[in-house]
């Protein structure tokens, strides 16, 4: 599954891990996220996320 990098922060979003603290189980592609779901880092939303090379 590919993983997802913050353009703020360099924060990088791992489908395999999920966002436990942010509700988002293990195994949840980025694309599955909510809309509304926010970097757990920085705060910047989904929009300043980009694959990572």
């Amino acid at each position: 599954m590919q993983r997802y990098v913050c353009g703020v922060c360099g924060y990088v979003y791992d489908p395999e891990v999920g966002d436990p603290e942010g509700g988002i189980p293990a195994g949840t592609p980025f694309e599955e996220l909510p809309d509304d779901w926010e970097c757990p880092m920085c705060g910047a939303p989904k929009e300043e996320f980009s694959p990572e090379q």
